[in-house]
């Protein structure tokens, strides 16, 4: 996800407005922007991700053996769509300077959303993203420490160090709707049963594009820890 400063404001300010009516505006959105979409994919190639090895591959499914990392992270409640906007803005306050020295980190792509524990008194958590605990995670960049990284100033963003892991992937294109989502990752639980791969704890989408990117290059991943045996 190649995302300036300008992208990560259009999200944290101009997304929650620009997800009413997401098809209709999609569309519209895929029309203005698509002489600028082939330079802003080239840019985006240049953006770095987790290094990961390739185990295997057919067709969109991959599974890969990811290298440890560490995550900047927040958990918030509510909606899926609404906790992912909620989420953003706050991991973006402190790689764009809210943290001790004002340090500007780089961003690394994908953002993940993976569903965390309910909440006490409120309505679980459902498939289709109801009300609920979301995690919200940014990548580090290589070559930060848990030591060096700067503090945040928000309380509520934690770092978490991420072992190496085997994780089954689904990459699609299209929507971040609940619909999208929800049918990849049946897809994903059907391919892991086929393939006699074992699923350990909830999986997680993973969005490397900005808003504004048409929704039919988007590129969207829902990954899954599996077991190594």
């Amino acid at each position: 996800m190649a995302l300036t400063s300008a992208s990560v404001i259009f999200w944290a300010f101009i997304d929650p407005v620009y997800r009413i009516n997401a098809y209709a505006r999609s569309f519209i959105v895929a029309l203005v922007f698509l002489s600028a979409a082939l330079p802003m994919r080239e840019a985006m190639a240049n953006t770095e991700e987790p290094e990961f090895t390739l185990v295997s591959k057919d067709d969109a499914f991959e599974v890969r053996d990811y290298a440890p990392m560490i995550a900047a992270e927040v958990s918030v409640d509510g909606e899926r769509d609404s906790a992912a906007s909620a989420g953003f803005r706050i991991l973006a306050g402190y790689i764009f300077g809210g943290n001790a020295g004002s340090a500007k980190i780089d961003m690394t792509a994908p953002v993940t959303q993976s569903k965390g524990d309910t909440i006490a008194m409120t309505a679980p958590v459902t498939q289709t993203g109801g009300a609920g605990v979301w995690t919200i995670r940014f990548m580090m960049p290589k070559g930060y420490t848990l030591q060096t990284l700067p503090k945040p100033n928000d309380a509520r963003i934690r770092f978490v160090e991420i072992p190496g892991r085997r994780v089954a992937v689904l990459r699609f294109s299209g929507l971040w709707s609940d619909g999208n989502l929800m049918s990849h990752r049946e897809e994903l639980t059907a391919l892991l049963k086929a393939k006699h791969l074992k699923p350990q704890g909830e999986p997680s989408f993973a969005f490397y594009d900005p808003p504004w990117q048409p929704f039919f290059w988007r590129r969207n991943e829902i990954m899954w820890d599996v077991s190594r045996h």
